[in-house]
């Protein structure tokens, strides 16, 4: 959500910052802009509504010479995309430039305050309102840019990751954050600035990831200057990326999507790789036998997560409660920041989030640390804001995910919260240990699985052609495949803009098989695990009523198949596993059927990959 990337040293700043912005596309975005400076005492600034390709056009006849400079893609918050609303904003005079991903929740009534004071708004941004601040108490207090800065965000209500350039100071950006993520990146003799590694690694794999309240003052030869808002002095260790260039790339895939998609048999090896032992006698994940007690005298577990991720905690809350035998709650973290939650100290919080960065659940684990509960994270990006501020976590290590539409990160949680479930029963003796063998060895055919899934796809893409027209769908499961079923309806609506709807199967008649008609596809998770006969007996009372049922089955299935109208075969597997497998042909048939509607898979409207603000 927004994206900031910014360069200071001896290389021309423009060509890195737009293929920085490229890099950031993925976060979602609509519109996007570039400030740089010259050592001719010229602070420029060109955006443009719309892609990045659309500010590179713009920008072909400007002067766009200098070493350093700051970029952003916007996602709209508070005024519409437009040319007057994209960032970088001037100040009064410009002779500042500022962009900011996050939001100014008390911007109406400082904005009110310095129209007072005969400032002039050229957007409708809260981020604006930032910039003339700032600038403000500079010329106010007759203070360096660096005091302003601290003293500005000293009077802000909200989240905050911004950069800042002065006219004609050209050594020295300025950069700051508050519960919106901002990487340093460390090169030779240069820095790069953004909101996540993305566009750094190409450059550098060395980093900085700023903490809250915290100030850089990035200067060309110098090692960046680091403060607190407060002007107490800070320390940063410099960490290694493990990311590198080749996974930002789409590899001869069409869509970033697609490639995610069939990435899944490697990234859940390299999830599982040093976890499970080769023998499957043992699942070691440090993040629990390091506080093995906590888990052990656990009242309760939370987990919290946001869209995707929630859907995760959902087969998290059947892992744990199956094998540990703890209860489980699943919350959506917005919510739950809000509702004066009941936390106790001997409870277990567990934050989900792809990117680490996500606002709500970063809000949702502050407020379980306040009340002493012990909070565990997983998530995908290494230095992230959930894994430096949680007690202990796994990471899920799938590699940069930049299709908006989360896939392979998903599998990957899912994988992680299996593990975790076996390794606290393990301890619990919740589960004798030759079923716990069993189960590690079912769970390490995962992957070749997936595999065999994945040779469907053209199967898959014939059938999503039949269906690419419809207005609505509706998707079923039960047990542990009911979570797969709000999975599978959510990536249909974020990338081909159709309405879809998840439902336990067994609901059907409590309301919405009033729906049922021919023109309804209904997509039914009918393997042959657990309540088999159930599935069966809700796809008969679809049929019907004469809807169109697509149905997933297990391999060899003869009875689902004489009743749904289509059917897509996979692997048998334990019930608990189920949705590693269910999961991959509804991202197949999402993906198809929004390539068929010519839709923006990658970059779905109005949608951002990590949302960083409220």
């Amino acid at each position: 959500m927004c994206g900031i990337v910014g360069y200071i040293g001896e290389q021309d700043a423009y060509p890195i910052l737009i293929k920085g912005l490229h890099r950031l596309e993925y976060r979602g975005y609509d519109s996007a802009g570039i400030a740089v400076a010259n050592s001719g005492d010229e602070l420029k600034i060109y955006k443009a509504k719309g892609r990045v390709d659309d500010l590179e056009e713009f920008c072909r006849s400007k002067d766009i010479s200098g070493n350093i400079g700051i970029a952003h893609t916007r996602w709209a918050t508070h005024g519409e995309p437009s040319n007057a609303n994209a960032h970088p904003h001037y100040s009064e005079s410009e002779n500042l430039a500022l962009i900011h991903n996050g939001i100014i929740e008390n911007y109406a009534v400082l904005k009110q305050q310095l129209i007072n004071k005969g400032f002039h708004f050229r957007s409708n941004t809260d981020t604006e309102v930032l910039v003339q601040l700032i600038e403000y108490i500079k010329d106010l207090n007759k203070v360096d840019l660096c005091t302003a800065i601290q003293l500005a965000l000293s009077e802000i209500v909200g989240a905050y990751a911004i950069a800042v350039l002065e006219k004609g100071v050209t050594d020295r950006i300025i950069v700051a954050r508050k519960s919106s993520p901002l990487v340093l990146g460390i090169g030779d003799n240069e820095y790069f600035i953004a909101s996540d590694a993305s566009p750094i690694v190409e450059y550098t794999n060395k980093v900085i990831y700023l903490e809250d309240e915290e100030i850089a003052i990035v200067s060309r030869n110098e090692p960046p200057r680091i403060l607190t808002i407060k002007n107490v002095e800070k320390s940063h260790e410099i960490i290694e990326l493990e990311m590198n260039i080749s996974q930002l790339e789409k590899g001869g895939y069409p869509h970033f999507m697609l490639k995610e998609i069939f990435e899944q048999p490697q990234t859940l090896r390299d999830c599982m790789r040093g976890r499970i032992d080769i023998s499957c006698q043992h699942v070691v994940l440090s993040g629990i036998i390091d506080h093995k007690e906590r888990f052990l005298d656990a009242r309760r577990i939370i987990i919290l997560a946001c869209g995707t991720s929630w859907h995760a905690g959902l087969v998290g809350k059947y892992l744990f409660e199956s094998f540990c035998r703890i209860p489980v709650e699943v919350e959506y973290s917005s919510e739950f920041r809000y509702r004066n939650p009941v936390i106790y100290p001997d409870d277990i919080i567990i934050a989900i989030s792809q990117s680490g960065e996500t606002a709500d659940t970063l809000a949702a684990v502050e407020l379980a640390r306040k009340s002493g509960a012990f909070v565990y994270g997983i998530c995908n990006v290494v230095g992230s804001s959930i894994a430096r501020n949680t007690d202990s976590g796994s990471y899920t290590h799938v590699g940069p995910e930049i299709g908006v539409a989360s896939t392979k990160a998903f599998t990957a949680q899912l994988v992680v919260l299996s593990m975790m479930a076996l390794c606290i029963a393990r301890e619990k003796k919740t589960i004798p240990d030759e079923r716990i063998k069993a189960l590690l060895k079912e769970l390490n055919r995962i992957p070749d699985k997936i595999e065999k899934i994945l040779q469907s796809n053209e199967l898959i893409s014939d059938l999503s052609k039949i269906f690419t027209y419809a207005h609505n769908f509706i998707y079923l499961g039960r047990g542990f495949n009911y979570p797969i079923a709000l999975e599978g309806a959510l990536k249909l609506k974020e990338i081909s803009y159709i309405h879809a709807e998840g439902y336990p199967a067994a609901e059907m008649k409590h309301g919405p098989i009033a729906l049922i008609d021919t023109e309804m596809p209904v997509v039914a998770i009918a393997t042959d695990n657990g309540m088999y006969e159930k599935v069966i007996s809700n796809i008969q009372e679809i049929k019907a009523r004469n809807g169109r049922v697509i149905a997933v089955v297990s391999e060899n299935d003869t009875v689902v198949k004489s009743i749904a109208d289509y059917v897509i075969e996979i692997p048998a597997t334990e019930d608990c596993f189920d949705p590693l497998l269910t999961t991959i042909p509804l991202q197949l048939l999402s993906y198809h059927i929004a390539v068929n509607k010519r839709r923006d898979v990658d970059m779905p409207r109005n949608l951002a990959k990590s949302v960083t603000v409220e």
